[in-house]
């Protein structure tokens, strides 16, 4: 891979997640301050990707990789996402904005693996040579929480005409990138592309509690993805989407730290920390406020990083070492279809139910809020505990 094709690749990742960064952060505030909306209201919006996500693999998987080039319907959708994003900014009916933001989802969700499947073609060897060029997509989305935090613009339209600008001027690049040509049509079922092959696993009763585990921590996480910006912002945190790009910049250094101590204290205590990090961050948001006890809301921002590298990122090579070679792509399919699908959808329809449940004379009630994703992540953990008992040493 020369040089300039690197350049292209980091380019399209830094663009790729710039736009996810730009609106899906601030949309909770967007939606209570511009459309009035529910709780329950704003669970649905988030609830919209979800869905997409387990859509987006039979897209991906048995039409777009299979007839057309790649980089091509990268561009289509992207441009198409655009006009999306700006019809978003227009609608003042709460409804017709989650449904513009459910079409944009089905829209944007596949060209996350198109732009994998794009800059995978382009490498030699994509486990050296991934991860420099994937850096530049958490680099974009913390770009774009400065910018909207630096704008002051978090709760305005102006969030969905960043995101439009940069989703058309992806969607016209994409048409410059190598060209990825179509497989054909192959022998691909649904059955392959939503991983069913991997059902395999479920037969070991410590992988088995560990997907339920995993596919219930998604419960807390969408509380995070769906209220901490609001939250912050009804707190008094000036700059929240600014200071939230705190918690990517966690991640990218935690990340660091799971090949030093996988080896050396196996992948229950890895998980586990990672789920005792859910219990503390929503300790953190429940207690703390922007006087003496700022200093908590910090600590919750900051915690992201634990929560998601050591439980998803090491649930994702602890699936992978499970799996073997024969599955190994079922199995990761499975996984993300069950997480960020399945597990995110129950999540986001819950947490918008429980934001509403404890909101007295029109104000949130945020430490009883908070407290809810505290008992969950809790009693998951507590669960996870007794009952994993992998102790076989090459997968931990």
């Amino acid at each position: 891979m020369n040089n300039s094709i690197r350049l292209q690749l980091s380019f399209m990742m830094f663009l790729e997640y710039f736009i996810w960064g730009a609106w899906y952060v601030s949309t909770n505030s967007y939606m209570k301050t511009n459309l009035g909306s529910s709780g329950q209201e704003i669970g649905y919006a988030y609830m919209a990707l979800a869905i997409a996500t387990m859509i987006s693999p039979f897209f991906v998987g048995m039409i777009a990789d299979r007839y057309f080039s790649a980089q091509k319907v990268m561009g289509v959708l992207h441009l198409a996402g655009a006009a999306m994003l700006l019809l978003a900014s227009y609608t003042g009916d709460t409804w017709v904005f989650i449904g513009i933001v459910l079409v944009y989802s089905l829209m944007y969700m596949p060209t996350i693996a198109l732009s994998n499947s794009i800059a995978f073609s382009q490498m030699a060897d994509p486990g050296k040579q991934f991860p420099a060029v994937r850096t530049f997509g958490t680099v974009g989305w913390i770009i774009a929480g400065l910018l909207i935090g630096y704008l002051s613009i978090e709760q305005t339209h102006n969030i969905f005409y960043i995101a439009a600008a940069a989703s058309a001027a992806l969607g016209l690049f994409c048409f410059t990138l190598p060209d990825v040509p179509p497989k054909g049509k192959g022998d691909l079922s649904a059955s392959k592309v939503l991983g069913t092959e991997a059902f395999v696993l479920f037969k070991n009763r410590s992988y088995l509690v560990f997907f339920i585990s995993a596919v219930l921590i998604c419960i807390p996480l969408s509380f995070y993805y769906g209220f901490a910006n609001l939250y912050l912002n009804e707190s008094g945190m000036e700059n929240a989407a600014g200071k939230m790009i705190y918690g990517q910049l966690s991640e990218a250094i935690f990340i660091l730290a799971i090949p030093l101590l996988l080896g050396r204290i196996g992948v229950k205590k890895m998980l586990l920390i990672g789920m005792a990090a859910w219990v503390l961050r929503y300790i953190c948001f429940a207690y703390g406020d922007t006087g003496a006890n700022l200093w908590m809301l910090y600590a919750g921002i900051i915690l992201h990083g634990i929560c998601y590298d050591f439980f998803f990122v090491t649930g994702y090579m602890y699936t992978e070492a499970r799996a073997g070679e024969k599955i190994k792509s079922a199995a990761q399919g499975l996984f993300t279809f069950a997480t960020y699908g399945l597990g995110m959808v129950i999540g986001t329809w819950f947490s918008g139910m429980v934001a509403d449940f404890y909101m007295i004379n029109g104000a949130r009630q945020w430490q009883s809020i908070w407290m809810v994703p505290v008992y969950i992540a809790a009693a998951v953990m507590i669960y996870f505990m007794l009952a994993f008992r992998d102790r076989d040493k090459k997968h931990v």
